[in-house]
């Protein structure tokens, strides 16, 4: 149980909220979307009303998951624009980082995008399609301002780079989403079909002077 000496230490706060997520993590992996605040409080070894406290409700706890998993895909995607490839290759591996990743962890990609199929098991008023729909635009917008920053698009550029930034994430989840329910091809084929999809105004777009390249 916490005391009240350990939420006023320097970082206890912090610490407390990071190892209840990675006991979240830990039911999620094993339930899926079927993960539940009184299985995520039985891993953590506490109550429920203790993780009520550092979230607030399901929603809040999902949030929290969410931020933590974008931001390590962010990371991961960045490393697949950024690595020392031609052009073609960084976009084939960026595709294929987001497909690794939620092929990896399957469970907590069901959690995060889709809602238990057994409504029993789901904490009543908790609505994931509610709450991926952010995640996903958070996503768009990223990738808007990469390729903002680093491809010529020309007059409208900022709006066009938007454009292009939720239409290719609107792709990769829905390819992605329909691959990992149905396995109908290798990964490698898929990334190939999804960078031939995109590569036409790639190919030939310039780099902008100011920006780090693309």
């Amino acid at each position: 149980m916490e005391t009240t000496q350990q939420a006023g230490e320097p970082g206890a706060a912090e610490r407390r909220r990071r190892e209840l997520l990675e006991a979240a993590d830990r039911v999620v992996l094993r339930d899926g979307p079927k993960a539940s605040m009184n299985a995520i409080a039985a891993e953590a070894g506490i109550t429920k009303p203790i993780l009520y406290r550092h979230f607030g409700d399901k929603a809040g706890l999902y949030q929290a998951l969410a931020v933590r998993h974008t931001d390590a895909l962010l990371d991961s995607l960045r490393a697949a624009l950024d690595a020392p490839a031609e052009r073609r290759r960084r976009v084939e591996s960026t595709l294929d980082t987001y497909l690794a990743a939620i092929e990896a962890r399957p469970q907590v990609y069901r959690f995060l995008m889709h809602p238990a199929e057994d409504s029993h098991t789901t904490e009543r008023g908790f609505d994931v399609g509610l709450h991926s729909a952010p995640l996903l635009r958070r996503l768009g917008e990223e990738l808007a301002e990469v390729i903002g920053e680093r491809v010529d698009l020309g007059p409208g550029g900022e709006r066009l780079a938007r454009i292009w930034g939720h239409g290719i994430v609107g792709m990769m989840h829905a390819a992605g989403d329909w691959w990992l329910g149905e396995r109908p091809c290798e990964r490698a084929e898929l990334v190939t079909g999804l960078t031939d999809l995109l590569w036409g105004r790639l190919a030939t777009a310039g780099n902008r002077v100011d920006g780090p390249g693309f």
